[in-house]
């Protein structure tokens, strides 16, 4: 992932998208020779010069300052989670004119102290993910409601592989559609923080060589951040569930999410999730059960 060429692809798509009437510009008609704004008119929205403007574009983005960003951000009409996108491709670029090495992360892992911690969360499922969305810990309930996913024996268990490249994601997911845009937006706001990171680079060429609808979905250069919503799941064993979720960033673990999934009170949702819940609680059971016998 060369940095530069992302940041003149992520810029050149916003433009696109943004029509002058949108950008509160005069718009004479006629047709024009390229899809959305013009280069000169985000200059002009954005307070700046066409040719300083060019110039960030095309990706030299040396001794742009905070301000201009702002400048720009505003004129693209860019939303919280594309504003802090811009930043990172422009921090990242201004960190030196020679590429970086690619460099092989750590592998991550959860505390003792913080998975103890979740798996006192027994009516909630919690689930735990780094920026490339590997599954890096759950609990016993987090495990049971996405026992599709962890029935991949490769590792990591990532959840992006799981949505492109296993045929069960579009029975377990209801929205499967929604959920292919989604992924792919939070791996290219990952992809902008941490450009050098080989295991990025390696599932993106993955998902790329073996999804065609992953490959021009990433080409959108979208980017989300991922908060709260709505999660719908055909789950195998109780069925639809309608679950909402909150994330937060763990300051004990840096660099994880934790996701954290409920159900409304007295919903049906509600009710298949306690049986979730036991299920889970029953097999958890018998396989503590089964390695007692295995040692005895």
């Amino acid at each position: 992932m060369d940095i530069h060429d992302d940041l003149s692809a992520f810029l050149t798509s916003r433009r696109a998208k943004l029509t002058p009437s949108q950008a509160g510009l005069p718009d004479f008609g006629g047709r024009r020779r390229v899809p959305g704004l013009r280069r000169e008119e985000v200059a002009l929205l954005a307070g700046m010069s066409a040719e300083y403007y060019k110039r960030l574009e095309r990706g030299n983005a040396g001794g742009v300052s905070e301000a201009v960003l702002d400048g720009v951000s505003r004129a693209l009409r860019l939303d919280e989670a594309e504003h802090a996108h811009l930043h990172e491709l422009v921090r990242t670029a201004n960190e030196g004119t020679h590429p970086q090495r690619q460099r092989r992360t750590k592998k991550q892992q959860l505390s003792a102290a913080m998975q103890q911690t979740i798996d006192a969360m027994s009516t909630v499922p919690v689930f735990i993910q780094n920026g490339r969305l590997d599954a890096i810990a759950t609990n016993t309930l987090g495990r049971a409601l996405f026992a599709p996913m962890f029935e991949d024996d490769r590792p990591p268990v990532n959840a992006a592989r799981f949505l492109f490249l296993d045929g069960r994601s579009q029975n377990f997911y209801r929205d499967w559609e929604a959920n292919t845009r989604q992924i792919v937006a939070l791996l290219r706001s990952e992809a902008g923080r941490s450009p050098h990171d080989r295991n990025l680079s390696n599932l993106v060429g993955e998902l790329s060589t073996r999804s065609e609808l992953f490959r021009r979905l990433w080409g959108a250069h979208d980017v989300r951040e991922h908060r709260d919503g709505l999660k719908r799941v055909h789950h195998p064993v109780v069925g639809d569930l309608d679950l909402t979720y909150q994330s937060m960033d763990l300051a004990s673990d840096r660099g994880l999410l934790m996701l954290v999934f409920s159900a409304e009170p007295g919903s049906a949702s509600h009710e298949r999730l306690q049986l979730l819940s036991n299920w889970a609680s029953t097999r958890s059971d018998a396989a503590s059960a089964e390695a007692v016998d295995r040692t005895g």
